[in-house]
Order: C-alpha cells, then sequence, then structure tokens
C-alpha cells in the first residue's frame, strides 16, 4: 500500500471538498481549484466534511504511483485554497531589476532589450523593491511554473553569480581563469 496514499487528507474549517464524475473540485477562502482523477482511483469524501481519503483498483505499479499522486494534488489544493503558496526571486547583478507594466513583468537582466512575461490568471507578481519578486497564488504548479520561467530568463552563472534566483538558494561559485605565474 502506498504510504502517501492511504493518509487521509484532513480538510481545514471552511474547506468544501466534491467529488462529481471523475473531477474533484476544492473551495475555500482563497478560490476554488478543480482536478482530473484517473478512473482507477476512488475518491471518499466522508460525511462530515472532515478528510478526504483515496483508494485504487488493483496493486498494478501504474496505480500504486497515481494514488499517492492524487492524494498529494489534493493536500497541495487544500493548502492552496487555505493558506497559498508564495516564492520569491531575487535578482543580482549590476543594472539588473524587474518591472510591473499592465500585466507584464518586465525583467532588465543584461541583454539588449528587457525579458518581458505574460503573468498568467490566478497568479499574482509584486515588486517590493526592483531586485526582488514576490510570485503568490493558490495553484502549487503555476506558481512554481511562473517561478521557474522567470529564473530561465536569466539563471544565475557560476562565475560572479549574476542573474535571477530563488530567495535563500546557495549558487556554487567556482574560481575565475588566473594568469599562470612565471612564464
Amino acid at each position: 500500500m502506498s504510504r502517501i496514499g492511504k493518509q487521509p487528507v484532513k480538510l481545514a474549517k471552511g474547506v468544501e471538498v466534491k467529488f462529481d464524475a471523475g473531477t474533484l473540485s476544492v473551495k475555500g477562502p482563497k478560490g476554488t481549484l478543480t482536478q482530473k482523477v484517473d478512473p482507477r482511483i476512488t475518491v471518499e469524501v466522508d460525511g462530515a466534511g472532515s478528510q478526504v481519503k483515496f483508494s485504487r483498483s488493483s496493486d498494478e505499479r501504474a496505480d500504486r504511483s497515481l494514488h499517492g499522486l492524487y492524494r498529494a494534488l489534493c493536500r497541495n489544493m487544500v493548502e492552496g485554497v487555505t493558506a497559498g503558496y508564495a516564492k520569491r526571486l531575487e535578482i543580482h547583478g549590476v543594472g539588473y531589476q524587474a518591472k510591473l507594466e499592465k500585466g507584464k513583468l518586465s525583467l532588465s537582466v543584461g541583454f539588449s532589450n528587457p525579458v518581458v512575461l505574460e503573468i498568467p490568471k490566478g497568479i499574482t507578481v509584486e515588486t517590493p523593491n526592483p531586485t526582488t519578486v514576490d510570485v503568490k497564488g493558490i495553484d502549487r504548479q503555476m506558481v512554481g511554473e511562473f517561478s521557474a520561467r522567470i529564473r530561465g530568463s536569466r539563471p544565475p552563472e557560476p562565475y560572479q553569480g549574476k542573474g535571477v534566483r530563488y530567495a535563500g538558494e546557495q549558487i556554487r561559485r567556482k574560481a575565475g581563469k588566473s594568469m599562470a605565474a612565471g612564464k
């Protein structure tokens, strides 16, 4: 039995979970999220609405992996509609900065033109200062994916450490070239 899949997902107050026709929907104070569920996985919401249980139809390898996957997705949805998710990115480099312009994020990260990224619906982006970007939302996957797109516009390089990185991320620095002594 899947160690993750067999654990029930406990629901916080104010969170409603419905399972209809293969679609799991979670509604909470911050919004609503939906997820299609594979027919090999059955979802049971207990009568009191305090927890959700997942079970699988067989012990095949694919079914076992889906069992834990859908339980984890449901837990992320419950956490997203109650507390939400946030990622902070830092921009390092002389003249590197970020600006918000009409639903778009403009990054000046050392290229001749700024990198402009369209902000997806369901995501809020804030720039408390020009070198910090905060990405917030209720969908963990969307927050992570958009944060990765921002970081991917100019990943940190190992020699001087310039680029976009997650807050607290450690960059492995390399020693640069040095002159050969006495040749």
